[in-house]
């Protein structure tokens, strides 16, 4: 009896480690289709300009995920000229990849060529900055939403008691820039929701600099002393209007509304009074939602066009008394 106890037991064991050994040899289908769904495609990354956080950031998304998947990312900068991402556009449409990703620098510069990639079969996503052609995908910040937080905000603030006057500057970048055309759109909307009592004295655009946008904001701080608010529509141009409000001496009158991917200078700003109020489209987030769509897309056998995917990403508001260490990040190529 011992003896068959023995081998019943030697039996149950084998059994198991078979179950086992048979276990670990058992391939994950699902992975090994995606891998070789994605593996060697071809992306081709055109930004506007791969200097501003926002951009490094989704580089280093997309970059990080190329190398864990096995495909490749092809980045062309145009270093701000949309006549220079034009040209770069239209060279990748004639090398067909698989997908291209790109940043309008406004809402008509790479209409024609969107839908040019699009009847060439190539899928677009545009990134943050939509055109007046849709493509396969947008992801991004919500711009009107971001204009309509800023114009409750200002409105609030200049028309309450005690306010310096209901005066209100707006320092836009280029003006036929998505960036521009939707936030202007929910800034005014939110302005007119609130009555129309605020008046906008001056509206001009410093075209994403710093400099243009100080001296903007310094001569109309000498043409209008009982300024109440500036909104500036991106923080990296942002900091001229900071900067110019300080160097007047008008921190504690003029409040300051700006908007941005999360890198720590603009909360930096926000600590130390150059902005009040600092909207936040996170940057990281996007990089991962871009990431999944890039995924999604390189292993769909749809044709290009087929579908038209939206992502807008959630905005945070920022000051000095809901700042914490986390509210921003530290723009790293390789994060």
């Amino acid at each position: 009896m011992k003896l068959k106890h023995l081998m019943a037991g030697a039996l149950a064991l084998a059994s198991v480690a078979g179950g086992v050994a048979a276990q670990q040899e058992l391939s994950n289908a699902s992975r090994d289709s995606y891998l070789s769904a994605v593996e060697g495609k071809r992306v081709v990354y055109i930004p506007m300009s791969m200097t501003t956080d926002l951009v490094l950031t989704w580089n280093a998304f997309l970059q990080r995920q190329a190398d864990e998947l096995g495909y490749t990312v092809d980045v062309r900068d145009p270093n701000w000229s949309a006549e220079a991402g034009a040209r770069a556009l239209t060279q990748a449409i004639g090398e067909r990849p698989d997908l291209i990703v790109l940043q309008n620098p406004d809402v008509q510069a790479y209409a024609r060529l969107i839908q040019r990639a699009t009847k060439a079969g190539i899928k677009v996503i545009q990134l943050n900055m939509e055109s007046l052609t849709q493509s396969d995908a947008y992801v991004g910040a919500d711009w009107y939403g971001v204009g309509h937080t800023a114009g409750e905000a200002i409105a609030a603030r200049c028309s309450a008691d005690g306010a310096s006057s209901n005066k209100v500057a707006v320092v836009t970048g280029v003006p036929t820039a998505p960036v521009d055309l939707f936030q202007m759109s929910g800034f005014r909307a939110a302005l007119g929701e609130a009555g129309g009592g605020i008046e906008i004295v001056s509206e001009q655009s410093a075209g994403y600099d710093p400099s243009k946008a100080r001296a903007i904001t310094s001569s109309v701080l000498q043409q209008n002393p009982d300024l109440c608010a500036v909104f500036g529509i991106w923080d990296g141009q942002d900091a001229g209007i900071g900067a110019a409000v300080k160097e007047a001496g008008m921190a504690e009158q003029v409040f300051v509304v700006s908007s941005g991917g999360g890198a720590q200078t603009s909360c930096d700003r926000v600590a130390d009074g150059s902005f009040d109020m600092f909207i936040e489209y996170d940057a990281r987030m996007q990089g991962q939602a871009l990431n999944t769509l890039v995924a999604s897309m390189l292993q769909s056998d749809r044709e290009a066009g087929s579908e038209q995917l939206v992502y807008y990403g959630p905005n945070y508001v920022v000051t000095k008394d809901s700042l914490t260490p986390a509210s921003c990040f530290t723009v790293d190529e390789d994060q």
